[in-house]
């Protein structure tokens, strides 16, 4: 009888436990990354907290025969995973919306590429890439996401990047984050 009361409250005991466990872990929002620009057509969004970076978002483009071939790069610290990342591609200078689409898609060592949808957002101009599944990709610096945006307008030189990207910390006690941000890219050629 004294042996089933102990694995009783010893069972109510670690369930508590567990209970708790979800609540050391956190989730920040950064939302105000700061641009880093080598090169016209080629710049970054950085996020960092405490004075630590968290995560960036990067691209190179130029501009090929009227359309702007762009090469991505995501990258995050040490002992964190990609989740997601959701980026929406437009011109905000366009009175017609751009055409975008994904050339290559990601791929990892050893799985399958991830799932990459591309769609038209409700009420908002652009092309939204969502990127999920990423599998043997989560831990690495992501850059082989290659795409292509032609414009439709004559005059629009100006290509944003509305980033969102979801990272999870290893272990129970970390910090998850969600990163967001954008990025305007000018590509004065086009106008040309």
């Amino acid at each position: 009888m004294r042996r089933r009361r102990f694995l009783a409250a010893a069972g109510v005991a670690a369930a508590g436990a567990s209970a708790g466990c979800g609540a050391l872990r956190s989730t920040t929002t950064l939302s105000d990354p700061t641009r880093h620009s080598e090169v016209q057509g080629r710049a970054s969004i950085h996020f960092s907290e405490g004075g630590e970076e968290v995560g960036h978002f990067g691209v190179d483009g130029e501009v090929v025969d009227g359309v702007v071939p762009m090469s991505t790069e995501i990258w995050h610290r040490d002992g964190t995973t990609v989740e997601s990342v959701r980026l929406r591609a437009w011109m905000p200078d366009a009175e017609t919306p751009a055409d975008v689409a994904v050339v290559s898609p990601v791929e990892g060592d050893s799985s399958p590429p991830p799932e990459v949808k591309l769609y038209t957002p409700d009420r908002r101009p652009g092309t939204v890439i969502d990127v999920t599944d990423l599998d043997d990709l989560a831990d690495e610096t992501i850059s082989t996401l290659e795409c292509i945006v032609r414009p439709w307008s004559e005059t629009a030189t100006t290509v944003a990047f509305d980033v969102r990207m979801a990272l999870a910390a290893a272990g129970p006690l970390g910090t998850d984050y969600n990163l967001e941000g954008e990025l305007r890219l000018e590509y004065p050629a086009l106008a040309e």
